[in-house]
């Protein structure tokens, strides 16, 4: 975020505000996703890494549906690292399933839904349709790796 304009990071917190208040955001951080990243925590850097590669390279999109969509991706609300057939197939599930969970506690856009529902491409079918739905999934692919290796390597 140090890279970014002064306008540019207050939108992003601004951002964060919302989706933070009156919503079960801050409960992902009883959740890990890779390594001993939370799942709060990874839907933020990939949030602000999103966020960031749409500045950097000057794309136009949607900022504020790019920021909660990102921020919103794996907002599933369970550890999928509890044994059971269905956390077996997480990978492939979980776009849906926090899909449900974010329209239960969100308006969401088009470009959110999208953005959520296919942020696995390609191991969902179909792939994003929207700039923001591919920077999601670039976005989320760097962060996972990283978190993922960095924990292995401590």
């Amino acid at each position: 975020m140090k890279r970014l304009k002064k306008e540019k990071v207050e939108l992003f917190r601004q951002v964060l505000r919302e989706t933070r208040r009156d919503s079960r955001f801050d409960d992902m951080d009883n959740f890990i996703q890779h390594g001993d990243t939370s799942v709060r925590t990874h839907c933020l850097h990939v949030a602000q890494t999103a966020f960031y590669l749409a500045s950097r390279f000057h794309l136009r999109v949607d900022e504020v549906a790019l920021i909660r969509g990102a921020l919103l991706h794996d907002y599933f609300l369970y550890d999928w690292h509890e044994k059971s057939w269905t956390n077996s197939i997480h990978g492939y599930t979980h776009p849906r399933k926090a899909l449900r969970q974010a329209e239960r506690d969100f308006e969401l856009s088009e470009t959110e839904r999208d953005m959520i529902l296919h942020h696995m491409f390609p191991l969902t079918a179909f792939p994003p349709r929207t700039k923001e739905g591919w920077l999601l999934v670039i976005a989320d692919k760097l962060c996972a790796t990283g978190e993922t290796i960095g924990g292995r390597l401590r």
